[in-house]
């Protein structure tokens, strides 16, 4: 009744991102002050503070390139300068689209060097949504742009990665297929 593949593919998937996910707002709960702080974690770590460092940092170089000046006012904030800035929260890092993508390509079958491709190629790409997204809030709160349909930002961002995401997925299977076919075709 129940296909043993999908089973088995579907509870990999299932693991690989309750694990990671979870454990990620663990990590988030033990390095941030308050509560159960864990100064080891803080310090050797903490890689959600890490990515975000790294969207900042992306985001800023961006928007250098076309020809804003940008600054970091913190850790957490982009702002323009003489201009408003841009927090970017815990929620804002985008963890969930990324654990999302690689505990799909995890799940699948497949080599190590192939799924390795996948999941750092896709990894990037929803990376750079993300940091476009940082770069264009930044211009959209100093012009006062509206979003689009009056959707946050959160929402509109969660739409695009997901779209890429969907867009890679139809991909990947696409070539699982033709690997398939092509495996058929010299075992004959």
């Amino acid at each position: 009744m129940f296909n043993k593949a999908f089973i088995t593919y579907f509870l990999k998937f299932v693991l690989t991102f309750c694990v990671l996910y979870y454990g990620t707002i663990a990590m988030i709960g033990i390095t941030s002050p308050g509560g159960y702080y864990s100064e080891f974690a803080a310090k050797y770590l903490d890689y959600v503070s890490a990515l975000r460092w790294m969207l900042l940092h992306c985001a800023k170089l961006l928007l250098n390139i076309f020809g804003f000046h940008v600054y970091l006012k913190d850790v957490y904030t982009i702002k323009l300068q003489n201009g408003l800035g841009v927090h970017v929260g815990y929620d804002c890092i985008g963890y969930g689209v990324l654990i999302f993508w690689f505990a799909f390509v995890f799940a699948n079958s497949g080599s190590f060097v192939k799924k390795a491709k996948w999941i750092l190629g896709g990894l990037l790409l929803i990376w750079m949504v993300n940091v476009i997204r940082i770069a264009l809030m930044v211009v959209s709160v100093n012009n006062h742009w509206s979003t689009p349909l009056g959707l946050d930002n959160h929402t509109l961002f969660n739409i695009a990665a997901y779209a890429v995401i969907f867009t890679m997925i139809y991909f990947f299977d696409r070539a699982e297929k033709k690997a398939l076919l092509s495996t058929a075709g010299n075992s004959k």
